[in-house]
């Protein structure tokens, strides 16, 4: 499953990362990549916790970039 994740540097310079489709779902890192590693763990962790609970998975969210020449 692929998750869309937005990271956003913070005002004490650590780099968080946040999953819209799964509420809640946050991490952080040092580094861009730090927060991206720091964010998997995170959404397997947060899925493994719907299963064992019993709910149902959000499915992810569809998302295109669109390039725009100036």
């Amino acid at each position: 499953m692929k998750f869309r994740v937005l990271i956003e540097q913070d005002e004490d310079g650590m780099f968080v990362a946040e999953v819209p489709s799964l509420p809640g779902c946050l991490s952080q890192g040092g580094t861009r990549a730090e927060a991206v590693r720091n964010a998997q763990e995170a959404i397997a962790a947060y899925l493994e916790s719907l299963r064992a609970h019993g709910e149902p998975i959000p499915p992810p969210i569809d998302e295109e970039v669109v390039d725009i020449k100036l």
